[in-house]
């Protein structure tokens, strides 16, 4: 690949590939196209793919509250400026806050019953659409939104199952990451100078995070004081493909923030109130922020499975349209994303556009081809990699 077509902006590839855009009246909030959806909705199949495995219940929380919400969560004090808010326009005496977090809203679930230490680890998650007040000064394409979409989870836990929580959360997310290539570095944040809840807490906490990442093997560096206010955390760090740091995935041990101001409670064996422990789990961070990275870590060169085309099959004449079409709905029938060029322009042209779209595999469909029941491929890095029949190329494709 050319120098001068390596490590593009994601804006630029984003309108190279048609997958989405800005427009002045929504500051900060991207406008997916087709094509571009189809990579958001890869992403919500894997991190629900990865929700399923792994044992949690997906929910969903409205976008809109009441302010009591996050004047009980301390977000109405201290956050205030950076979220999006309004009287009601017909009862001046209710104020109504767009969420910039789902967590709040989680405990309405958890607190909808009354919880038994049989009911704990309970898992749930959430893809949620967030809004925070970014300044329009630094906004800048998917990297900083308004409109932010989050994979998060808040997993409730006794103080004993931490752990295992905690080293399961790590497990996944470093399976992820390494099966995209990315090299991780963890980090253990620790208790900042201006900290809620007890020392002792804090203590038992950080432990329990310490002893998950050593029992998954997993190196890691202490990031003394940098824990948030209410717990500890781990965040996971990749470098992209220009020696960029991006801090991503995240589990954080909440001791407080959600546990007392929530009245957070669970019954144990002995029939006693007791208060859970709340770890916040984030694999991707947020869509828009991660599929930005990925396009320019990958320059638009996407994973197979999050191509928005797979494969693109090319006619050379009209004479084998009818053989390019029974080429293309057998691939789509095997659930491989098919586009079919049968433009009356020469193929030259047509590879060269499906090559700006860094399609993963482009197949030539000529009279010769037509003929054998074959197709001549193309693999993205590789060029042309020869003549093959249908079944050896889904074999190939799906391999």
């Amino acid at each position: 690949m050319p120098e001068s077509k390596k490590h593009r902006d994601h804006r630029e590839l984003g309108q190279e590939m048609d997958l989405f855009s800005f427009h002045e009246i929504a500051p900060g909030a991207p406008f997916w196209h087709p094509k571009g959806m189809i990579i958001f909705r890869e992403l919500e199949k894997k991190a629900r793919e990865i929700n399923d495995r792994e044992g949690y219940d997906e929910i969903s929380t409205p976008i809109m509250v009441k302010r009591e919400v996050f004047e009980k969560s301390g977000h109405w004090e201290h956050y205030r400026n950076n979220m999006f808010w309004f009287k009601n326009p017909v009862d001046e005496n209710e104020t109504l806050a767009i969420k910039p977090m789902n967590c709040p809203e989680s405990t309405y679930i958890y607190n909808s019953k009354i919880r038994s230490y049989r009911d704990l680890p309970l898992r749930l998650a959430e893809i949620g659409r967030l809004h925070r007040n970014e300044l329009s000064g630094t906004l800048g394409g998917m990297f900083r939104v308004r409109q932010i979409t989050m994979d998060d989870a808040h997993i409730y836990v006794r103080q004993d199952q931490a752990e295992t929580e905690i080293l399961k959360v790590i497990q996944t997310i470093s399976e992820f990451y390494k099966s995209l290539g990315f090299e991780t570095e963890y980090y253990l944040a620790t208790r900042p100078d201006k900290a809620l809840g007890e020392q002792k807490e804090w203590e038992l906490a950080e432990k329990a995070l310490e002893n998950g990442l050593g029992r998954s093997k997993i190196k890691y560096k202490l990031a003394r004081g940098e824990g948030a206010f209410y717990g500890p955390k781990i965040e996971a760090h990749i470098k992209d493909s220009q020696g960029r740091d991006w801090q991503l995935g995240t589990a954080q041990l909440d001791l407080v923030m959600l546990p007392d101001k929530f009245d957070l409670a669970y019954t144990d064996e002995a029939g006693k109130k007791q208060k859970p422990w709340v770890i916040h789990r984030a694999i991707f961070g947020s869509f828009e922020r991660f599929i930005g990275i990925l396009l320019e870590h990958f320059d638009g060169a996407l994973p197979f499975w999050l191509s928005p085309v797979q494969v693109a099959v090319l006619t050379i004449n009209e004479k084998v349209l009818g053989y390019a079409q029974n080429v293309t709905a057998e691939l789509q029938g095997k659930n491989i994303r098919t586009e079919l060029d049968s433009r009356n322009e020469t193929i030259a042209k047509k590879i060269r556009e499906a090559e700006i779209q860094h399609v993963p595999y482009i197949l030539v469909v000529g009279e010769k081809e037509m003929k054998e029941n074959k197709v001549a491929v193309r693999e993205r890095g590789k060029g042309d990699i020869g003549i093959m029949n249908i079944d050896e190329l889904i074999k190939k494709v799906l391999s």
